[in-house]
């Protein structure tokens, strides 16, 4: 490959990878993945990045090829390295010229550097920071500017290392550039507002502005990350305390942007909000480098968000810029006086709790408060507009960060932060505008419905603060359920607010007897003739309504068909997947509380559900939503039901396929609907058997899911126990026997569940397919160092192998004997010696008891080394039968785990199983089964000494006797005959 100049087979290889074309584009990623790793190839590609007379989508693929590769390759130790000679000659043409035209490309190649400056700076690319430096100095605006550019990618990527000589370095790079970037910092701020002020060409002042915002940023990362402590930086508090300054004079400066398009006026709020971000950076970092700017910040946000000079310069972004910081001073842990202070800091928290006291005086925050109410709070125009054209938009709930880029989300965690920390001035500020607007308000006086709809908002946000001093019972019935009534369409805006009121407090403060009055309310809100936006709040207060700890079944009965059938029209009259999964949601918890009792009316669920499926191919979130409904619909119906089979099995091979884009989203609940498929199917079918061939790649895939598939697993092989054993039986083994020395202990008890299962289900031929892993679990024995329950685990494993197959046990010990370069009878001693010495630490009974009957069983197998242990091994069966035993009335000594005739196998599973399933039908019939629950030990034990006298003979066997204690033998004869 020519790497002196732009290849032109490489640039033709470009332009189809920028094809939109498939066929033109895949097989040219394909030429370009081929080239990756070739000598020369990305020197090629600077020279296509530099040459500006070649296309610039040609240019564009080409930057974006090398910045991937520099992930890939760049490092020494990287496999396919990129030539050291090569990185040279690329690194000095990267610094050699600062002259891109085009604004995509060169931030793309300010990105390239840095990626390479993370890597080779300082040690690799010592001149790195001296180039960029002296060509921010040159009189040519445009390398100025590319420079600066540059020179902010840098610094951002440096500033993320971690390492404390990275950190260490950075602090000195810092302290050596700091009032370099503060310079010129101010010298482009100054310079663009005298040049909007003096009514400067727009391209003069967008120019300047560019840089002063590229020089903020660098500014931000220096503050935040190049400093141990900011505040014992001169350099770094001058910077923050003409914050301030700055922003008020950039804010009079954005009025005088109108009319001078819009890239410059959002250029100019963007300015503004990195302003702000350097504060809440600061505090986030170094909350004790800030304490001097408590103060401050307060006094400025104060100004420009609750007054009537300062309100008239702000502008949506930086609205929420100001209350986030109000709200993160307020929530600061380390502004807080609790026993779980700093000690070292103790007097700076002090000083800054006596700085947010000063400020946030009782008549000051009661201020706050009302104009929050009275201001943020009201819906404005634009809501209202929203509304009429698309509800399901205004309506769409707005969760988790949004408060930190959406303003009402931002305002309501504002007021509830102040509300907390202030509530004993607050709390009659709330119920003086509670009693002002607790009047039935005319439905043509809109102003007052939209200042009753803002202090129902704020009811709503602080109702727990609120508990003891509203009586909400009273205040639904006298005015909310009568607020309810009206109709007008005005008053849409008052009945999603009641709505949601009664929502919040329907699980705080609402009486028993007021619910089905709660019920009637819904479904009237439900109704289709209702405003779509009021639907949907009444969906989400039914959610808030039956998720209540105090729900009651019976009482929602009479109001539950109407409400399934509201929520299933709103759900296919709903356009929005946000809207759908909203609404399918309740749906879903609805069927999960009346599941039983809804059976009848889910039919047409059932129907609509593979329509939505389809119809959500591009929506993954919505899909999870139709997934989890699946599953509470199998629940709710007691079975699959036949016609679902077809929509079921291809929903969870797509989410459980790892090699398909779809599972990263759907995994989790389609492994959760896998499993609750299993668990009701009355019989093994062929699709289900071909669904399997998913689970090979899945158990490799994660250690999140891998106990969710070893439950599968274990769930499938019950299904049909000797078909799965035949057919998948032997690699789900190999399978868990790769996956052992890699578990920790929670995954290696569902893994033993999985194994005894297998010898439980059917013991002769479980043993057989238990074969791949069982040497592991012996051995984990021998050796000796599991924790306690996995031990026990274990030998209850070793114990079901004893019990089904003695060839099988045999083979493993003699496999194992030979690996440990021992004879059979050596490993076997000392197996035994530790499954004797650590049976006393298994306290479960069944446990105990089905180690006791395997030891029985080797009392015949004329073991030498069973002889030479007789009397530990008698002794450890009879502390088994003194645990297990209990005397009845008669007199009579009986097996406690012995299922009795009219007793129920769900005695001995835990408390856990209600057989409400077909699958715990199919557990039922192991305990059915188990010998520890079908045979008697004490006769078993009989059986077996009877056996042994008449192999070894009464001389022998007198002699194995002589071995027992005489209080042991004593006890022992107390249960059987020796």
């Amino acid at each position: 490959m020519n790497v002196n100049s732009p290849n032109m087979l490489v640039v033709e290889v470009l332009q189809g990878a920028a094809s939109q074309n498939p066929e033109i584009l895949k097989p040219a990623e394909s030429k370009l993945k081929e080239w990756e790793t070739q000598a020369g190839f990305y020197t090629t590609l600077f020279n296509v990045i530099t040459n500006h007379s070649i296309d610039e989508n040609v240019r564009w693929i080409a930057v974006l090829s090398m910045k991937n590769g520099v992930d890939r390759y760049w490092r020494k130790n990287a496999p396919n390295a990129i030539a050291e000679s090569e990185k040279y000659s690329i690194k000095q043409g990267l610094l050699s010229d600062f002259t891109e035209p085009i604004n995509q490309i060169a931030v793309q190649r300010a990105v390239l550097i840095s990626k390479i400056a993370r890597i080779d700076y300082p040690t690799e690319w010592p001149d790195l920071f001296p180039t960029l430096l002296t060509a921010v100095e040159n009189a040519n605006t445009l390398i100025q500017h590319r420079s600066l550019l540059t020179l902010h990618h840098v610094v951002k990527a440096i500033a993320t290392k971690r390492l404390a000589g990275d950190r260490k370095i950075f602090y000195e790079f810092t302290s050596n550039i700091y009032n370099f970037i503060l310079t010129l910092w101010n010298n482009y701020t100054e310079t663009f507002v005298r040049d909007i002020f003096q009514d400067a060409n727009v391209e003069i002042i967008t120019m300047n502005l560019e840089k002063a915002l590229l020089t903020l940023r660098i500014l931000r990362k220096l503050s935040m990350h190049g400093f141990y402590k900011p505040h014992e930086s001169e350099s770094c508090m001058s910077f923050m305390e003409v914050i301030f300054e700055k922003a008020k004079i950039v804010l009079q400066s954005r009025k005088q942007l109108k009319g001078k398009g819009i890239y410059v006026l959002e250029l100019c709020e963007k300015f503004i909000i990195h302003l702000t971000k350097v504060l809440l950076s600061v505090l986030h970092i170094h909350p004790f480098s800030f304490i001097n700017f408590i103060l401050p910040s307060l006094e400025f946000t104060f100004y420009y968000l609750f007054t009537d000079e300062g309100i008239n310069f702000v502008f949506e972004r930086f609205l929420i810029q100001c209350f986030n910081l109000i709200k993160n001073i307020l929530l600061c842990v380390e502004y807080k006086t609790t026993k779980y202070s700093d000690s070292k800091y103790y007097s700076d928290t002090i000083r800054a709790n006596q700085i947010k006291g000063e400020f946030f005086q009782s008549d000051r925050v009661a201020d706050m408060c009302r104009k929050l109410i009275g201001h943020y709070f009201i819906l404005t125009q634009d809501e209202l507009d929203t509304w009429d054209s698309d509800p399901e938009d205004f309506s769409n709930d707005e969760s988790g960060d949004s408060w930190k880029y959406s303003l009402r989300p931002s305002t309501d965690t504002l007021f509830v932060t102040i509300f907390h920390e202030y509530k004993e001035t607050l709390i009659p500020v709330i119920l003086e505008l509670v009693a002002e607007t607790n009047i039935l308000v005319s439905p043509d006086d809109m102003q007052a419905i939209l200042k009753k709809d803002a202090v129902y908002n704020a009811v709503g946000l602080c109702a727990f603060e609120l508990y003891d001093e509203i009586d909400f019972d009273s205040w639904f019935v006298n005015t909310l359920f009568q607020e309810l009534k009206i109709k007008d369409n005005n008053y849409r805006v008052i009945r999603r607010r009641v709505t949601a009121l009664i929502g919040r407090w329907s699980g705080i403060k609402m009486s028993s007897e007021l619910r089905p009055v709660l019920y009637e309310c819904i479904n009237n809100l439900l109704d289709p003739k209702e405003d779509m936006a009021v639907r949907l709040t009444a969906a989400s207060t039914l959610r808030y309504a039956i998720d209540d700890f105090e729900f009651n079944c019976e009482q929602f009965k009479d109001y539950m068909f109407t409400a399934f059938n509201l929520l299933f029209i709103l759900l296919k009259e709903a356009r929005e997947c946000e809207t759908k999964m909203q609404v399918l949601n309740v749906m879903t918890l609805l069927i999960e509380r009346m599941g039983s009792i809804l059976q009848l009316e889910l039919d047409s669920l059932v129907q609509y559900l593979p329509y939505l499926w389809q119809e959500s191919e591009e929506h993954n979130m919505l899909r999870c939503a139709v997934v989890t409904t699946l599953i509470q619909l199998i629940k709710a119906l007691g079975g699959v039901k036949p016609e679902l089979n077809p929509f079921l099995l291809p929903i969870i091979q797509l989410g459980t396929d790892v090699s398909q884009h779809a599972s990263l989203y759907l995994l989790e609940d389609c492994l959760e609907l896998w499993l609750t498929v299993l668990e009701y199917s009355t019989a093994m079918t062929e699709p289900l058997m071909q669904l399997f061939s998913n689970m090979w790649p899945l158990m490799e895939y994660s250690t999140e899911t891998l106990r969710h598939c070893l439950i599968i697993c274990l769930v499938h092989l019950l299904l049909d126990p000797e078909l799965v054993m035949r057919t998948q039986g032997v690699r789900i083994m190999q399978m868990c026997d790769s996956l052992m020395s890699d578990l920790k202990n929670e995954g290696i008890i569902v893994l033993m569940r999985l194994v005894e299962t297998f010898l439980r289900a059917s013991p002769l031929l479980g043993a057989e397919t238990a074969l791949p892993i069982l040497p592991r679990i012996f051995e984990r024995i021998y050796i000796g160092d599991s924790y306690p329950i996995i031990t026990s685990m274990y030998l209850c494993v070793i114990s079901r192998v004893l019990l089904s197959s003695h060839e099988i046990f045999t083979r493993v010990i003699n496999s194992l004997a030979q690996k440990h370069g021992e004879t059979e009878q050596v490993f076997l001693r000392k197996l035994l010696d530790m499954w004797l010495d650590k049976m006393r630490n298994v306290s479960q009974l069944d446990h105990r008891k089905l180690l006791g009957l395997a030891l029985a069983n080797l009392l015949t197998t004329q073991s030498a080394a069973v002889f030479e242990r007789f009397g530990l091994v008698m002794l450890n069966i009879l502390e088994t039968l003194n645990d297990i035993t209990k005397t009845e009335d008669n007199g009579l000594l009986t097996d406690s785990l012995i299922l009795t005739e009219g007793q129920s196998p769900s005695d001995f599973d835990g408390g856990d199983c209600y057989y409400t399933t077909d699958h715990n039908q199919r557990k039922k019939q192991l305990i059915l089964s188990d010998p520890v629950h079908t045979v008697v030990l004490k006769n078993y034990l009989q059986s077996q000494i009877f056996q042994l006298q008449s192999q070894v003979g009464m001389q022998q066997y007198e002699f194995l006797l002589q071995t027992i204690d005489e209080d042991s033998l004593s006890q022992l004869k107390e249960y059987i005959t020796l």
